[in-house]
Formats: C-alpha cells, structure tokens, sequence
C-alpha cells in the first residue's frame, strides 16, 4: 500500500518573524504586513494566537480589530525562502529528493512507502519525527496529514489535522468516506474552490456523498473532463503520483509578468510600465531562445465596477523582438483600454512558445541578429552577477516606471 505525507508549516511567515524574535507564536500578536501600503493591504500572514481571536489569516489590516495590540513585521520573502529550503535539507535527511514533490514555499509531499520498513516505523511515526527535527532545528511548527494516496493525505493536512492534538491526520478510502462524506462546506475540499461549490450548491450537491450519488451525465455536462477528478475525489481516489508529478510536461507554454501598481496609474503612464514589463519577457525569451506566437494583455481597473480588460492577439510571424512585441500589445492596450479611468493592475502575457528549431523561416521578418542576442546575453551576465538594478534604460528612470523598485522585491514583496 502506498503511503503519503503532506507537511505544511505552521502561518510560516508569521512563525518566521517570531523564531527571529524569539517570541513564541502561539503566544505573540504579529501580522506579516508591509506597513509602508495602506490599511486596505491584505495581511501576508497572522500568527496562530491572533487566529484564535478569530481573525482571518487573509484579512485586510482594517479588518483587524482595533482593541487588537499586535506587532506589525515587514515582509521579508528571501529570508522566508531561506527557511523554506533548510526544511528542505531536513526532508532530505530521511525521504530522497526523488520522493519529495515540493507544493508551495511551506508545503510538501513526501512519498514514505519505501522508507517504512527501513525505519521500522509506521507513517504517522515517521511523520512525527520529522516535524519534531523542524522544530528543534528552527523553531517552526509544523502539521502534517498521512493518507494512502496524495489527495487523501492533502485533506488529511487541510481537515483532520487541525483537530488533533498532535497536528497529524491520517486518512484512508474507508476512514475518508466514514469522517468526511457529509463535511460543509465542499470548499474546504482540495481542488474545490467557491465557485466550483457555488456550482454544486446549485444541482443541489452539499456535500461528498452528494456527488457520489448525482447524475454522472449532470456533472459532466456542468464540468466537462474535471467531472472526473471531482467523482474520483468524492470516492476518495487519486491515481496520480509523485513520480507522475515530475514526469509531466506542459503541452502548452508561456510566460508572463505581473504587478498591482502601488497607486492609480494614468491611461499614459500605464503605457511605460507595459513597455517595461515586455523588455523584461523579451529579454527572458532571448535567453531561452523562445519566440512567442500569442501575445496576451490584461488590464484591472481601479473602480471595482469596471471589468478588467483582457485581450489576446495570434502572431503572424513568431518573435522575441521587443519593439515587435511592444508594437502588437500596445495595439490591444489603445484599442481596447479607457483613457479615462485609473488604472492599478497590469498583466502581460507571452503564450505559444516555440524553439527557433520549430520557428519556419521568413524572409520579410528576420531573426535577431548575433550581434543583438550578444548584447542581450551580456547585460544578463552583467545583471546576474551585479543585481537586477546594475543596468538600467532611461525609461527604467521615468517618475512613473516601477522596475527599479520591483527589482527589490520577490514575489511583489520586500526581499529582506
């Protein structure tokens, strides 16, 4: 029988911010928030105390009661990566890495069917004894679900959990149908999101038994091929592995660039920051020796009452040249975008890449020339060994340009 575990660490960036405090976060008030942003910033992370006043751990900084005393921390995402990956060498201890499927910066799956017998141990055991390492090596707490397959040990993690003392749930097919076939609501179910429930809610299904019993032709004509995975779910299965997991390869590709603009932005001053954003991807796909055949734009108002505008435009000739990617997406931008309105989010896209092995050759629309992938390739190598902000364009130095500051950030948060 296969055996999973899935460990996630403990509200980890509020935990963090305590271990370098030496505070105990069970104890301890402390948001995980920028407090240069404004109030309707939405907190990173809370600690466990100020989960049990009933806080919610995604809530905005206004949402915080104001008879609430807490310690505000900065985020700090490189320091949180620090964390994350010397938890990574403690897995590494006892599970090899090809048994490891890292699911996000404070989430894992460890496949222990085969390290059972070598450590004469049962999976709740071996559970323990690797959260117990994680916390006496860095002070994080940790929880954990076992399950006979992934999904089983992720709702494991995400229900059974968090009800028991030791912080380890353990699931199988029938403990699966015995505890949870009536569980409310269906979203708290990996893979269920709201609107999926709401979706539910309206074939009249509440509840894991509920699909087990509805009209598979109902749920397959609402959900198309993920009917499956929801049948599958409800029954408590999951064919997919580990090793299933690092064999997959994407049919599709693409890449793409992001950001939430820290005030409203001018129908023109937007136009530098996308002008930003596609010298960054053109560069990334240079480097790879990608092209795209798809560029895509989407573009969120500050008025909540306005739908964001999206947009999307095949290429008639694939590329990576900057000004011939700047050219179509600023095309989809003036046709489609409101001069009038505040701007505040901003989303570019490359889609359909393709390898200059698979690019037909054009003679109307050359390739980069040697001496241009050249001078790509050696502003990278400067930027790489000096910092992302070593080499810089004039337009990178314009009032409204956010990539001098965005090269501080990690994942749109402060580095360190």
């Amino acid at each position: 029988m296969k055996m999973y575990l899935c460990i996630d660490l403990k509200t980890f960036y509020a935990s963090v911010e305590c271990v370098e405090r030496n505070l105990d976060p069970f104890k301890t008030n402390l948001v995980v928030a920028d407090p240069d942003r404004c109030t309707t910033t939405i907190c990173l992370a809370i600690s466990p105390k100020m989960k049990e006043l009933g806080i919610k751990n995604r809530c905005r900084l206004f949402e915080i009661p104001k008879d609430v005393n807490y310690i505000m921390a900065k985020p700090r995402m490189q320091k949180y990566i620090d964390y994350s990956a010397n938890v990574y060498a403690i897995y590494l201890k006892y599970i090899a890495k090809e048994d490891i499927h890292v699911y996000s910066i404070d989430e894992a799956f460890l496949d222990v069917t085969h390290y059972l017998s070598l450590y004469n141990m049962s999976a709740t055991e071996l559970a323990k004894k690797i959260m117990d390492d994680i916390y006496k090596t860095l002070g994080i707490t940790a929880t954990a679900g076992v399950g006979t397959n992934l999904y089983l040990a992720k709702i494991a993690l995400d229900i059974i959990a968090k009800h028991e003392k030791t912080n380890i749930g353990y699931l199988d097919n029938e403990l699966y149908i015995s505890k949870l076939s009536h569980h409310e609501p269906l979203s708290d179910f990996w893979q269920i999101g709201k609107g999926i429930q709401k979706r539910l809610n309206k074939m009249g299904i509440f509840d894991m038994e509920g699909i087990r019993k509805a009209n598979e032709k109902k749920l397959y004509k609402e959900f198309g091929i993920n009917a499956e995975l929801l049948i599958d779910h409800a029954y408590g299965n999951e064919p997919c592995t580990i090793d299933e997991i690092k064999k997959y390869k994407s049919k599709s590709n693409s890449i793409s660039n992001g950001q939430i603009l820290a005030r409203n932005y001018s129908y023109e001053e937007t136009k530098t920051v996308i002008r930003e954003m596609i010298d960054l991807l053109s560069s990334d796909l240079i480097d790879k020796d990608l092209k795209a055949k798809l560029v895509g734009i989407s573009i969120g108002y500050a008025r909540d009452t306005l739908s964001p505008f999206k947009a999307s435009l095949k290429l008639d000739n694939p590329t990576n040249n900057c000004n011939d990617l700047t050219d179509n997406i600023l095309y989809l931008y003036e046709k489609g975008v409101s001069k009038d309105t505040p701007i505040r989010k901003v989303n570019i896209t490359m889609g359909n890449l393709i390898t200059f092995e698979m690019e037909q050759l054009n003679l109307f629309k050359p390739s980069l020339t040697t001496e241009e992938k050249n001078l790509n390739n050696a502003i990278l190598s400067i930027k790489n060994k000096y910092g992302k902000s070593s080499v810089l364009k004039g337009i990178n130095l314009k009032e409204e340009a956010t990539t001098k500051d965005r090269n501080k950030l990690i994942g749109g948060h402060n580095a360190n």
